[in-house]
């Protein structure tokens, strides 16, 4: 098939690799254009538009998909179809309408369960226990097109949002090729979306902090869901100055206490009700550590009551018995 790849993140590479060695034409791809990263703000392309220059396919990526240019050289391809993998852009109509056989869109979650930005993160931290890569006809509405091909897979309690983001990546890989040759045919099954719509808004900065008056598993979904990016996380006293630390895995345990209050000199919390151990941690402007590392170089004093998202007055506090 004819095919136009539209895709930015590292998410999206396998499923472009998987295009190409099934014997696809890629005529062109779509990426976001390149950013400013690093110390030096350096222009980089970004994974899928790197991974294509590698593999000699003609790169677009223009600002907006709304724009009269982009949307005639997109018409223009002569397209069989599109392939959409997180893209990051809002397409218009007339994009959709433009390859001969539609636009089709990889989403990792069970439609209608998690339409949106974040379905993987939002899977986590809810506490589902299943998740799905499924490929789907994309339409005007977010999320709302017909399934075309799904597999269902678990989410372990040892998931992160980055273990279940790139299990997802090749999982849903693997779906296209089966996906496009029932398109090709026409002998797609294309089912309607039933049940419950649940939006998985854009993860914002302000709901990382965590909140330990919340039960322990409730933390531990949060912790899970965000690492490793933005990374849930809370601050204490150290040598007279707050310092920040994200919690990127955790395990619920036994444990009780004041909520927030360390327990153990193995990074064991408690919670609102039960505790959560940290396994592995970072502090600002660190490399990523486990919880042992950690406090054999930053002493926090069993007892210490940890700064929490509903804390009031003083960031932290020593309980006494």
């Amino acid at each position: 098939m004819r095919l136009a790849f539209m895709g930015t993140p590292e998410f999206a590479v396998p499923s472009l690799a998987e295009l190409i060695a099934a014997g696809h034409e890629i005529v062109a791809v779509y990426s976001q254009p390149p950013r400013p990263k690093g110390r030096g703000q350096k222009l980089t392309p970004s994974p899928v538009h790197a991974f294509a220059e590698a593999m000699g396919l003609p790169v677009f990526t223009p600002e907006s998909m709304k724009s009269d240019d982009a949307i005639e050289t997109f018409k223009s391809l002569d397209l069989d179809a599109a392939v959409v993998v997180a893209y990051g852009q809002i397409l218009k109509t007339e994009v959709l309408e433009a390859p001969r056989l539609g636009c089709f869109n990889l989403h990792g979650s069970i439609l209608p369960r998690w339409r949106g930005a974040a379905p993987i993160q939002r899977a986590i931290m809810a506490g589902d226990t299943q998740t799905a890569a499924q490929i789907m006809r994309m339409s005007e509405g977010l999320d709302e097109g017909a399934i075309i091909l799904s597999e269902v897979m678990d989410i372990y309690p040892t998931d992160t949002a980055a273990s279940l983001t790139e299990r997802m990546s090749h999982t849903g890989a693997a779906l296209w090729p089966r996906a496009l040759a029932a398109i090709e045919r026409g002998g797609a099954q294309e089912v309607e979306q039933v049940g419950e719509v649940t939006y998985a808004k854009k993860i914002t900065p302000a709901e990382a902090r965590i909140d330990w008056t919340r039960s322990a598993s409730e933390v531990d979904c949060h912790i899970r869901g965000l690492s490793p990016f933005p990374g849930a996380w809370f601050e204490v006293e150290h040598e007279g100055e707050l310092v920040r630390i994200k919690a990127l895995l955790s395990e619920t345990v036994e444990g009780s206490g004041q909520a927030g209050e360390l327990l153990d000199q193995d990074l064991t919390i408690a919670c609102g009700t039960g505790a959560v151990r940290l396994i592995r941690v970072q502090r600002a402007g660190k490399a990523q550590q486990s919880a042992a590392e950690l406090l054999n170089g930053f002493k926090i004093a069993t007892g210490t009551i940890l700064s929490s998202a509903r804390s009031e007055g003083s960031a932290f506090s020593t309980r006494h018995a």
